[in-house]
């Protein structure tokens, strides 16, 4: 007889979990999956294009509701679980259904971070987290025209771009001076800023907002400087936290996020998380590429084929918007024990910087020519002592392994 498993989150990491694991054992599992949306599953880090226009939502949808049947898997659409009952072995969800399980995942993903200032319950002043967001982006932008967006990281920059592709007049409100602060150094993100500013984007740096005016529905958004900005659409793209009130209130051990071992289990053994719902090592999620190699490990465990082990890799970030090339990854600030090399050519829009430590590379930066930037990365995953190409690294691969290039 098959074990129950359930999964509480119908997102891309606990159903790349549960696809790893019908690769490894199709046949151990008799599987419930909860998912608050009406949807399949779908690629979240596609609505960018989405909102662009240049891909429909049937586009990022990785599995639809057929091959959940296909499958074998019972998926329950717009159902939200409220309650664990550990000992019982069971969930609970809002609309009174219950289901017993032997192994329980939970993915319960991430919440928007929203600034509590007044006006925040104003219609039109949203988060960009799911298809929901991006479908009310869009009827906005048809009988609207200003829109601010409130973050100038990765999220909202794609935002931005989004809604002005949808013909909106955007202005990004960020509290640095520095875009994408958390991935670029200053010089490209300066570089990056004119290049955004030229397709038609605003930028307000070094503002806070101190409220959002209007009477039904957002007017204006007010700094604390007291200057104001009309708004028609405000957008809060200021970070995420992990989704942990479900794994608290059922007595799951959490700090910022619900804590997992090696093996992404909760200190509840029967019980694992994947996802940016979790904290491994002091650490939490907010790219794909760890949530990925989560779900290989918990699959790997969950199918009782050995133990692999969860070492959070390093992750690169690139951005979603047309026309314009980057490429980040590793510490990229460095130290009093760096060195860093850096090759700047303002006129064309090319920037460079690799940071050195011990004859390796630990931080890559790339504007405009990003070309190399996997071969980079291969260097700094792999911790390859650089030191024989170091005069010629800036120049990148094809002058350091031009035989590589001629035979790939």
């Amino acid at each position: 007889m098959r074990e129950k498993l359930v999964l509480i989150g119908n997102g891309m990491a606990g159903m790349r979990t549960i696809d790893e694991l019908l690769k490894l054992a199709p046949d151990k599992y008799q599987i419930t999956v909860f998912g608050a949306e009406p949807h399949g599953n779908y690629n979240r880090i596609m609505l960018s294009p989405v909102l662009a226009g240049d891909k429909t939502i049937d586009d990022i949808i990785i599995n639809d509701l057929q091959w959940y049947e296909d499958n074998h898997i019972h998926l329950l659409t717009n159902t939200t679980v409220t309650e664990i009952d550990r000992v019982q072995r069971k969930v609970i969800a809002d609309d009174g259904t219950e289901v017993d399980y032997d192994r329980l995942i939970l993915a319960t993903g991430s919440n928007p971070v929203m600034l509590s200032v007044p006006g925040s319950g104003l219609e039109g002043v949203i988060s960009f987290r799911d298809i929901n967001d991006v479908n009310t982006m869009i009827n906005t932008a048809k009988t609207h025209h200003k829109a601010v967006v409130i973050g100038g990281g990765l999220l909202g920059l794609e935002a931005a771009n989004g809604l002005m592709q949808q013909g909106m007049e955007v202005t990004v409100v960020h509290r640095s001076d520095t875009l994408m602060n958390q991935q670029l150094d200053k010089t490209a993100a300066d570089l990056m800023r004119v290049e955004l500013e030229a397709k038609g984007l605003k930028f307000l740096m070094r503002h806070s907002t101190q409220a959002f005016l209007g009477h039904d529905r957002v007017e204006k958004v007010q700094f604390d400087d007291g200057s104001e900005i009309a708004a028609d659409l405000v957008v809060m793209a200021i970070g995420v936290r992990p989704n942990i009130a479900l794994a608290e209130k059922s007595g799951i051990q959490c700090e910022r996020g619900i804590l997992v071992n090696d093996t992404l289990q909760t200190y509840t053994p029967t019980i694992y998380a994947v996802g940016e719902c979790v904290q491994h090592r002091q650490q939490t999620f907010g790219l794909v590429a760890p949530l990925f190699e989560q779900a290989k490990v918990c699959a790997n465990h969950l199918a009782e084929i050995g133990f692999a082990m969860y070492m959070t890799p390093v992750t690169a970030t690139q951005l979603k918007v047309t026309g314009i090339d980057l490429f980040s990854a590793g510490d990229y600030q460095g130290n009093a024990n760096s060195q860093v090399i850096v090759y700047s050519d303002p006129q064309r829009y090319h920037y460079k910087k690799l940071v050195i430590e011990d004859h390796k590379i630990v931080g890559i930066v790339l504007y405009g020519a990003i070309v190399d930037g996997r071969w980079y990365f291969s260097l700094l995953n792999s911790k390859q002592d650089i030191s024989p190409i170091r005069d010629t690294l800036v120049f990148g691969q094809q002058y350091c392994e031009p035989e590589q290039v001629t035979s790939s």
